[in-house]
């Protein structure tokens, strides 16, 4: 049974929150403006951006994100955005409360994890000379979501190092090593997550990817 199945929330309930979600998103993106402060409209942009982007792959390319799937998505880049901003006249979430950081991240990592499960999943079912046991694909989860998490930290790394020597503020913060070390912990649990439960959520995305591999083949 489905997360979403067990706490009775329906496909109505479900779309509405993810639209609640990106009003938010939109009235973060605006306090920005009006506050003029770029790493809030970096960050509140891009996330509403991305948001918008899973209702044009369902309408436009057909892939098949149901409701939850769309929750799930809005719901990552929502609490990165809202985090950026906290309380209004005071600080980020993320810097007043502790585990928002850890949290954002282990749910970003399994929107990165889901879209390597069901990628995986489809070149496995559609070649008849792959047969990829499921410890394999379990590894390849972790080892995917684990590079991600690497190249995430040189991205933030190298843009506070940019706006330390602008002496403008960051789009992305870091906070040290041990920051970055548990973020990678984070991030590994989000891809254990959909590695043990992505055959639930994820199959018909990975029988879409499938589909369209087999219509270029043709």
């Amino acid at each position: 049974m489905r997360l979403r199945d067990r706490l009775g929330i329906d496909e109505r309930q479900q779309r509405q929150i993810t639209w609640l979600m990106e009003l938010v998103m939109a009235g973060v993106l605006l306090v920005g403006l009006w506050k003029w402060e770029i790493p809030i409209i970096v960050n509140a942009g891009v996330a509403l951006a991305i948001a918008q982007l899973v209702p044009i792959l369902e309408r436009d390319y057909g892939v098949p994100l149901d409701a939850g799937l769309t929750l799930w998505i809005t719901s990552a880049v929502f609490l990165h955005a809202f985090g950026t901003i906290g309380i209004p006249g005071g600080d980020s979430f993320y810097r007043t409360i502790w585990w928002w950081d850890h949290m954002t991240h282990a749910l970003s990592s399994s929107v990165v994890a889901g879209v390597g499960y069901a990628t995986v999943r489809a070149i496995d079912e559609h070649s008849e000379h792959t047969n990829l046991p499921s410890r394999f694909i379990f590894v390849f989860i972790l080892m995917f979501v684990l590079a991600y998490g690497v190249f995430w930290e040189i991205i933030e790394f190298s843009l506070a190092q940019g706006a330390a020597l602008l002496g403008t503020g960051t789009v992305l913060t870091q906070y040290g090593l041990t920051d970055s070390l548990m973020d990678l912990v984070f991030n590994t649990l989000g891809a254990v997550v959909v590695s043990i439960w992505g055959t639930a959520h994820l199959s018909d995305v990975s029988q879409y990817i499938e589909a369209r591999i087999e219509r270029r083949k043709a």
